[in-house]
């Protein structure tokens, strides 16, 4: 079984245009990013994958492998046009703003295609259980919740599970945003149209529930720093203490 790892990278971020461009250290985010991959030594290979002759030429200067793609609405759908080609088994969506990696969920992640025989699962993923009502109710955290195997029911930016009886006991769920795909499902996914649920929450996951495809979900304790905005920035240099 082959798998690789790629690193969707758009330069015009939205809420941070440039961001994966900027220093940390000596080194750009991107850069950090893609060498952090490879130390994890859980990939047969790494690539960035980009539509910004920027980044194409950053990752070039430090020799690693990247792919240039045309413009894509999400990272998956960049991915698919980047992996089309590459002989691979298993791809796993690193995401360019989240220099910090840990590869104890990356492990747990892979395993679930290394003993899925019958190749039931298109997609793997983490969530992290939240714990106060202002993290609950955030529209930017990504809720799923799943059934008693583990397999994702459903993602919203709502408040999932509704409680319309005040439990102590009910558990939410954040969606983080790293990714393994079959690539055989990735293909699949490219090619099938948005339906309503996806463009109403904004959220690509609801893509392969709406077309019968298998999420498994992994839960997780660890938090990455994902850079979305300055701050964020500023607290992954803190983080690296410089």
């Amino acid at each position: 079984m082959k798998i690789i790892a790629v690193i969707p990278a758009r330069y015009q971020a939205t809420r941070f245009p440039g961001k994966l461009m900027q220093k940390l250290g000596e080194k750009t985010v991107i850069a950090t990013t893609y060498q952090n991959v490879v130390d994890t030594k859980l990939f047969d290979e790494v690539f960035v994958a980009t539509d910004s002759e920027i980044i194409f030429e950053e990752i070039q200067s430090i020799k690693g492998q990247v792919v240039m793609t045309g413009e894509h609405e999400t990272g998956s759908d960049r991915i698919a046009e980047a992996v089309k080609a590459i002989d691979c088994d298993i791809v796993v969506n690193v995401q360019g703003d989240e220099p910090f990696l840990k590869t104890e969920p990356l492990e747990k992640l892979i395993s679930v295609f290394q003993t899925d025989d019958k190749k039931e699962i298109s997609l793997a993923s983490l969530k992290i259980k939240l714990r106060n009502k202002e993290e609950i109710e955030n529209a930017n955290n990504v809720k799923v919740i799943t059934d008693s195997d583990g397999f994702a029911l459903y993602f919203s930016r709502s408040v999932i599970p509704y409680t319309r009886e005040k439990f102590e006991n009910t558990e939410y769920f954040k969606h983080i945003g790293v990714y393994v795909f079959r690539k055989e499902a990735l293909q699949q996914f490219s090619k099938l149209k948005m339906k309503p649920l996806e463009i109403a929450e904004k959220i690509e996951c609801l893509r392969y529930l709406e077309y019968g495809m298998k999420i498994k979900m992994i839960e997780t304790d660890f938090v990455g720093v994902g850079i979305d905005v300055p701050a964020d920035l500023d607290e992954a240099r803190r983080l690296l203490g410089l």
